[in-house]
């Protein structure tokens, strides 16, 4: 069964209903660089870069070749994608659909 680890509350429903209101990359992008750093919002983009690299079956140390992460931020997305809500796995299937992912690498 998946795991939830966000705590639901008003302020995380709003927050989520509100980036669902984005109709467009220009409409996501000019609410993230508002709510987010842009180092925030380059940390967000490294983790689905590595999560698409997993699923691709890239080993650790071709994905640190890579994206400028460290270790145990790529065993940390690792663990996401074996055991986490399948949150990773949900969008990369949505985004890359044409592609057939593998199981994350060890």
């Amino acid at each position: 069964m998946s795991r939830i680890k966000v705590k639901r509350s008003e302020e995380m429903d709003a927050l989520f209903q509100a980036i669902l209101t984005l109709k467009d990359l220009d409409e996501c992008y000019a609410f993230f660089s508002d709510l987010l750093t842009v180092q925030e919002v380059s940390a967000i983009a490294q983790r689905m870069q590595v999560a698409r690299l997993l699923a691709e079956g890239n080993t650790y140390e071709s994905i640190r070749r890579q994206v400028p992460v460290s270790s145990s931020t790529i065993t940390r997305i690792n663990t996401e994608l074996r055991y986490g809500s399948g949150g990773y796995q949900m969008v990369l299937e949505r985004i890359y659909p044409n592609q057939t992912p593998s199981q994350p690498s060890e």
